[in-house]
């Protein structure tokens, strides 16, 4: 089956920010689709901004809580794009942090 575009589908993907000063939603970081944005509501985090400084790993296991089930860790490895994004870091795929992710944090 064909996936439907996102414009019949009545939804607008936005364009992804190429500098942190340019994201003003969630779904403008690379990496984060309409999905992971509202995970990351869920676990109280409305706005780019509200990444700079903060811990990929914490927001994992936040989001494991919040959802009561443990998260595949192609989520952290996508926390941890953001989250360096913001730092100002250049945007990368999230699978591009499988490796330090497994470095830092074993098999989560």
């Amino acid at each position: 089956m064909k996936p439907e575009p996102a414009a019949a589908s009545g939804r607008i993907k936005q364009p992804k920010a190429a500098h942190p000063s340019a994201c003003q939603t969630l779904e403008q970081l690379p990496n984060i689709g309409p999905a992971l944005a509202a995970d990351l509501r869920l676990i109280g985090i409305r706005a780019p901004r509200e990444l700079r400084g903060r811990d990929p790993f914490v927001l994992y296991q936040q989001l494991c809580a919040a959802t009561g089930q443990r998260q595949d860790p192609c989520v952290l490895d996508t926390f941890m794009a953001a989250t360096d994004f913001m730092r100002g870091a250049e945007a990368a795929p999230w699978w591009a942090y499988t490796a330090q992710r497994k470095a830092l944090y074993g098999s989560v």
